[in-house]
């Protein structure tokens, strides 16, 4: 077993040169083990173009799955499970490849919202599969069930977790985890987290959800945007017990390289269909709420989550029309009607800035569509994780007010998010 990284680049040479040399390799493994092995050089890693807005003084920030050697000799000899989907990437590689390249045995494949290739528009059920690139059986985790079966565990003696995540509470990709990681303690296999960078994560902010609220947009009494990368969340949710019935998963945590939490990380590719860039992703905390009322954000369009408006909205200057778009936003709220709104692209450096969610645009408009007794649906204290924000806006509390009624459970979450921080802090 290679166990340090000279062995395990070396290891990695020599395995494509033997394969090679029995010709029994396809060029996408030849591929995916040239940039494994390249991960590991240390001038190539200097020169990698990921994550460049803010370049630590030790070199790029680099996900944990872009060091195979953390984590590879934990797999080997083991039939695997793999949790992943199109952020799943060692660069250009999808980690599933690679891992099939280097001879792990991934006997199952589990797919969170999205599909496990990432070409599902939110909210669409998806059927379980079989991968056509390595034939991999594929259990949708956004189908017939959320939560993995005792019968998809089964065969499998060890699992590992690897998604990009955005930081906020209501993106589904947490909930994913907390289910399989109740999976995995129910069945008594251990979880490996390779972990990656939080975009948003160099801020703390928002109503700490209430658990009488719980749901799949939203599980634990933690903030709308908790700071804390995917690997940090894990320990949380393992070490404060919120897992169902209480037994600990077994979980070993790969870190990130060069990350803390004052990074401005570059995402590589988008974490989802309506993510586009990462003026959306900035704008996703403060935006996402609109979605629980009579305003599009603009899925449907080109711009999701960068603009908000409504047919009957006339304090803004900017306009658009929802439309299908197959695989991304299929049957948009307020299809072909011609919305009228704002477009606020250029708040995302403002907000990124700032390290805060803004909740201006929702109070404000919400003034200016009359105060309407239909402006918020059901979906709102989903999102908001309780009803006392939406009580707060109709009441016309003012937005300081209403942030300040947040500090306590804030104060109260941050003792528990710093047992469980892997990373330097924001100050």
């Amino acid at each position: 077993m290679l166990t340090n990284r000279n062995d395990y680049s070396h290891g990695v040479f020599h395995l494509t040169r033997k394969k090679l040399k029995n010709k029994q390799m396809k060029p996408i493994y030849i591929i995916s083990l040239i940039l494994i092995f390249l991960s590991y050089n240390p001038s190539y890693s200097q020169q990698s173009r990921s994550s460049k807005r803010q370049t630590p003084k030790n070199g790029p920030i680099l996900p944990a799955a872009y060091t195979p050697g953390d984590y590879i000799p934990l797999l080997e000899g083991r039939k695997t499970g793999i949790v992943a989907n199109h952020t799943s990437l060692i660069y250009k590689t999808h980690l599933v490849d690679s891992l099939i390249a280097l001879g792990i045995n991934v006997v199952k494949i589990f797919g969170p919202e999205h599909g496990f290739r990432g070409d599902q528009p939110d909210g669409k059920e998806i059927s379980n599969t079989r991968d056509p690139k390595s034939g991999v059986e594929v259990i949708s985790l956004y189908g017939a069930h959320r939560r993995p079966t005792a019968a998809d565990m089964e065969g499998l003696e060890i699992m590992l977790f690897d998604i990009q995540d955005v930081g906020t509470r209501f993106y589904t990709y947490i909930s994913t985890l907390t289910y399989v990681m109740e999976a995995c303690a129910e069945n008594g296999i251990p979880l490996i987290l390779t972990d990656r960078p939080n975009p948003n994560g160099f801020y703390v902010d928002g109503p700490v959800l209430d658990t009488t609220f719980s749901s799949f947009i939203g599980l634990h009494p933690v903030p709308v945007v908790y700071g804390m990368t995917i690997g940090e969340y894990a320990a949380m949710v393992n070490g404060e017990i919120w897992l169902k019935g209480g037994k600990p998963c077994e979980i070993t945590i790969i870190k990130c390289k060069n990350y803390t939490h004052n990074s401005q990380y570059q995402l590589p590719v988008n974490p989802s269909p309506n993510l586009q860039d990462m003026k959306a992703i900035y704008l996703y905390p403060s935006l996402c709420f609109f979605e629980g009322t009579i305003i599009s954000v603009g899925r449907g369009t080109p711009f999701p989550f960068k603009v908000f408006g409504h047919p009957e909205y006339m304090a803004g200057s900017f306009t658009f029309t929802p439309e299908p778009i197959r695989g991304v936003c299929e049957d948009p709220p307020l299809k072909g009607q011609l919305c009228h709104g704002q477009n606020l692209s250029e708040a995302a450096e403002i907000l990124k800035k700032n390290g805060k969610l803004e909740l201006f645009w929702l109070i404000e408009t919400y003034k200016s569509m009359g105060s309407r007794n239909d402006f918020f649906n059901g979906y709102f204290d989903k999102l908001a994780g309780g009803t006392t924000l939406k009580e707060q806006i109709i009441s016309g509390m003012s937005l300081t007010d209403i942030r300040n009624s947040w500090q306590q459970d804030l104060t109260e979450f941050k003792k528990i998010r710093k047992k469980y921080l892997l990373y330097p802090d924001f100050k």
